[in-house]
Order: structure tokens, then sequence, then C-alpha cells
């Protein structure tokens, strides 16, 4: 179970949408797991607590947790267990971005988007987790992407991931802004119409906030 909730954070709609009841800080979800069990999972804060129960004597069940106990039974239960978690996983929590990003400017970027536009990052891809798009709630059109890339894509010396920003610009001003230095050929995106700038802190957070508002105003 830990696991499956690494680095996520639970989002209180979706889990009331998905059939957890809230108290207070607490939210309970109980549903029937297998015959003559259920499984009643309990989120407070970011901690996910998950437990098997007899719903007639109100006795867990705890055979399952240990790998060394075989048997069709605790098999057929240990894998609805992982598949009830990675169900609620899915849709009710979103990774948590202070784990996925450390760089800095990467966070500022981010705390702005939310003040500014109440944005938060969507993580798409299962296989790059820590890949994340922007995108306008009206149009659905993306308006930036946060990637980790190797330098290397970038024409770029050293070993270690770097955090990019990309961006939208029209064509005209992309022949005359990318340089190969500060701001790149956009990354996984149509080098027509998108650019891409290291988040080490060469562009200063001013400039890229307002690079970021014109990307936003082109996803119209």
């Amino acid at each position: 179970m830990t696991n499956i909730f690494e680095n996520r954070q639970p989002v209180a709609d979706k889990l009331l949408a998905f059939g957890f009841t809230q108290h207070q800080s607490t939210f309970t979800y109980t549903a029937p797991l297998v015959s003559g069990l259920n499984i009643t999972v309990m989120v407070v804060g970011t901690q996910v607590n998950a437990t098997v129960l007899d719903p007639e004597t109100g006795d867990p069940y705890t055979l399952y947790r240990n790998a060394g106990n075989t048997g069709a039974f605790v098999a057929q239960v240990r894998a609805a267990y992982t598949d009830c978690l990675q169900k609620i996983a899915d849709a009710c929590f979103t990774p948590a971005t202070q784990s996925v990003f450390t760089q800095e400017q990467t966070t500022a970027v981010l705390a702005a988007v939310a003040k500014q536009y109440g944005d938060d990052p969507e993580f798409l891809w299962q296989k790059f987790p820590g890949n994340a798009v922007l995108r306008r709630p009206d149009t659905h059109k993306w308006y930036a992407a946060i990637l980790k890339v190797q330098p290397v894509k970038l024409g770029l010396t050293g070993d270690a991931e770097v955090e990019v920003l990309d961006l939208r610009a029209d064509p005209e001003e992309l022949t005359q802004l990318v340089d190969n230095k500060l701001y790149f050929p956009g990354y996984h995106m149509n080098k027509k119409h998108w650019y891409t700038i290291v988040l080490d802190g060469q562009v200063a957070t001013a400039e890229l906030l307002t690079r970021l508002a014109a990307s936003y105003a082109l996803a119209k």
C-alpha cells in the first residue's frame, strides 16, 4: 500500500465523488471486497489506512498481509485489496508537486499559476511521472508544460536531470527568441509554436511569468 500512495496527495472532491464520506478531516470508504469480507479505507491528510474486515463479526482479516501465506482465497483477497487501493489512488489522488519538482523556480512558477489562474498541474503520463501540463479550463488547451529532461536533449552538458518549462509563442517571435542558450526549441512539442526554458534561475522568474501569461493568451 505504501508504494501505491507514495508521493501522492488526496483531492477531497474526488474522494467524495468516489464514495468516501467525510467527518471533519477524515474520509472513510467501505465496500465489499470479496465474498464475506469488506474493505474500509481511511484518509487523513496524506495518510492512508486500509483494513479488511468480516462485516458480521467486525474482526480484521490479516492473512493477506503476510507474503508467506498462500492459498487461493488469500491470493484472491490480496489481489482485490491491491486493485481497490490502486483504483482509489488513480481516481482520487494526484502527485504531490513538492515531491515531484525540486527546483525553487519551478515551485515559484507553480505557486504563481495557482494564484493567478487557479490551475494545478496535470500529470497525464504514468510512464513519465515527472512531467505535467497546465491547461486553460475554458479552451482545454495547454499553455505550459513542466518536464524533467536530460541536459543533452537540449544540447547542454551535465548528467543530472533538469526541470524545464515549455511555452507557446508566435512563429515569428520564435525565430528571434530561440538562441539555444536561454531559450531552446520546444522539447517534445511542435517547434514552430513552442519553446523551452530551463528552470534554473538564468531567466528571471518575473520574465518567466510574463512569458507564461503570453502563452496563456495564445491557448485561447
